[in-house]
């Protein structure tokens, strides 16, 4: 199928003779309306050459501030857009990134494409969004993007399964930019994500802290990544701590409230001495916290909750919920940042080391854990 940006040069191509394609008006679309305001009326307000305004648009350094600032204002007042199609002629860019992401009905997805989307409007760049739901979808994705020309790809699908290998091992032999949300460190692979490991270790050494030694935990879905890594860090947390946690002192949710309900209950019936519990996300923590208080436990002393997400209702509560703050929209941004960086320095040959960006998560104290907090 024939791009956007390979039909407009088709087009130019064939309505021009190869003197005229290399003196043509780049910031033009030859498809505009010719009514329309060009560069060449911004120059010639702003009183600069055409250069000029195009230097201006593409941010170059070597413009006056004063200039620039000027010649931005006219842009304004003129309502002057220049074509989009041929800006990425003129730039070699397409000003799109594909982003894949799963689990929009989660929280987490949705906060970080939320902080992608924004940092992205930011920079000037389109998205081309792709969601997915197995690993057998990897592949068409990825050729999808392929052939619409992306800049990049964000792939922030949490590394369920195998649903990665097939595209890591393809990453030494692809020319197009990827960075990766939520995994562990790899070599050779561009990465932005939340210390999970940490985070839930910070919520169980917390528990610890307050002379729970009764520590339960229930856990995502044991396919996610951030759910193992969740999972490692309660049991390393107590076993530091002098504590043994054994198999059935951990339940298995799949982030869903109705799930963290129906944890809670096992727990009470296989561990019925359990006088704390980390909860693999909020949404979960909620429900064991609601059915503990059904039950008539008086909420810390008798079981201490805490969370993990840090979602908006978890501070609204009665108690409110101690929980450990990721911030996805950071991450999201930093991905879309990244990103923008690694494909200025292709177009001017720089190389740029492979860097993993690690955000390290919050404790946020609430009464679930701390009476009064």
């Amino acid at each position: 199928m024939t791009s956007v940006i390979e039909f407009a040069i088709m087009f130019v191509s064939a309505h021009v003779s190869a003197h005229e394609f290399h003196s043509l008006n780049i910031f033009e679309d030859p498809l505009a309306d010719k009514n329309k305001t060009t560069i060449y009326d911004v120059a010639a307000k702003a009183g600069v050459s055409r250069q000029t305004v195009s230097r201006v648009l593409n941010n170059r350094q070597d413009v006056a501030d004063e200039t620039r600032s000027r010649v931005k204002k006219i842009m304004v007042e003129m309502s002057y857009h220049p074509s989009a199609i041929a800006q990425s002629l003129s730039r070699q860019k397409s000003f799109l990134f594909g982003v894949v992401i799963s689990g929009l009905k989660y929280i987490g997805p949705s906060r970080t494409l939320n902080g992608i989307t924004n940092k992205a409007q930011e920079l000037g760049y389109g998205l081309l969004l792709k969601e997915i739901e197995s690993a057998d979808n990897v592949q068409p994705v990825f050729q999808w993007f392929d052939s619409h020309q992306v800049d990049g790809i964000i792939w922030a699908v949490s590394e369920i399964g195998d649903n990665r290998s097939w595209l890591i091992d393809l990453l030494p032999k692809i020319d197009i930019p990827i960075i990766f949300l939520t995994m562990g460190n790899r070599e050779n692979v561009n990465f932005v994500s939340v210390d999970n490991y940490l985070g839930a270790k910070m919520a169980t050494e917390h528990l610890v802290s307050l002379g729970k030694k009764n520590i339960g935990h229930i856990s995502g879905p044991l396919e996610w990544w951030e759910a193992r890594q969740r999972k490692l860090g309660w049991q390393d947390a107590l076993i530091a701590a002098g504590f043994d946690p054994k198999e059935e002192h951990c339940r298995e949710g799949n982030w869903s409230s109705a799930s963290g309900e129906q944890a809670i209950f096992q727990l009470f019936d296989s561990y019925p001495q359990m006088d704390a519990v980390f909860v693999g996300n909020d949404q979960m923590a909620q429900s064991a916290l609601r059915v503990a208080l059904k039950r008539g436990l008086k909420i810390p002393e008798d079981l201490a909750v805490i969370g993990f997400d840090n979602l908006l209702e978890s501070a609204y509560l009665y108690p409110s919920l101690s929980t450990i703050f990721q911030d996805l929209q950071l991450s999201g941004a930093l991905a879309v940042q990244k990103m923008a960086e690694m494909i200025q320095a292709r177009l001017e040959n720089k190389s740029m080391q492979l860097t993993p960006t690690i955000i390290k998560p919050i404790l946020v104290v609430r009464e679930s854990t701390v009476r009064n907090a």
